[in-house]
């Protein structure tokens, strides 16, 4: 197999691969239906003119027959008159009528054959479009299902790109999130350790660090007077139980 053939094979798949994911199948199913509605009506005019040639062959043999049917009526009355010459003449117009009726005959007798071809054909057309059209609504339906089955899907496993941008967007919340709570973390940690200065606050940080301790010590001293009076508090009601 040459390159060229080998690249133009390749190039015919990658068109069609193309072609098949651009197409949409239902406004394919409508196409085809549009075309066929549009051949049943070319069948139908094409019909007609056959159908009009047919009648005008019927009016010509019509006319031909009454023009025999005078001619032998002419040759009867003119040998009634002993005008042998005169029935002799009618007689011939009335042969030549005939032969016109035979040919017209035979013309007729083709386009009436032509004529209940298309009859024919234009009635199993009629059905056929019928059925095409049941089994495109049909077919669309199924389509229309299938495709918002797999749309779900794909929405339920997240191959959806509506549920991947979704995911997408929670995971960079949640990164920033664990950002905003890193750095309010390290600057807590460095306000407490002095690195950093809370502009409301006009202490130094020795005044910071001596506040931190008289808290502490003011904790500790409470604590240590709550323990105090709850010993004297239970050590006064043991006495009052021992005296009675």
């Amino acid at each position: 197999m040459s390159i060229f053939k080998r690249a133009a094979e390749i190039l015919e798949g990658k068109v069609n691969h193309f072609l098949d994911n651009a197409e949409d199948p239902g406004e394919s199913l409508d196409l085809s239906y549009e075309k066929m509605i549009t051949n049943l009506q070319d069948t139908k005019r094409h019909l007609a003119d056959v159908v009009t040639e047919r009648v005008s062959l019927e009016n010509q043999m019509a006319q031909a027959q009454k023009a025999a049917d005078k001619a032998d009526a002419d040759a009867r009355m003119a040998l009634g008159a002993n005008r042998e010459d005169l029935a002799r003449a009618e007689l011939a117009q009335k042969q030549s009528e005939l032969q016109k009726i035979a040919s017209l005959k035979e013309a007729h007798d083709t386009v009436a054959a032509q004529a209940q071809k298309l009859t024919d054909y234009e009635s199993k057309l009629q059905d056929h479009i019928e059925q095409f059209r049941t089994q495109k609504e049909v077919t669309k339906s199924e389509m229309t299902a299938a495709q918002a089955e797999v749309k779900a899907g794909e929405s339920l496993t997240g191959i959806g790109q509506g549920m991947n941008d979704a995911g997408e967007a929670m995971r960079r919340a949640e990164d920033r999130t664990l950002q905003m709570e890193s750095k309010a973390s390290a600057l807590d940690g460095l306000i407490e350790s002095g690195a950093l200065n809370d502009p409301l606050d006009s202490r130094s940080q020795t005044e910071k660090e001596l506040d931190k301790v008289r808290a502490t010590s003011g904790v500790d001293d409470d604590l240590a007077k709550l323990k105090a009076e709850m010993a004297k508090d239970k050590g006064t009601s043991g006495s009052g139980i021992t005296g009675s």
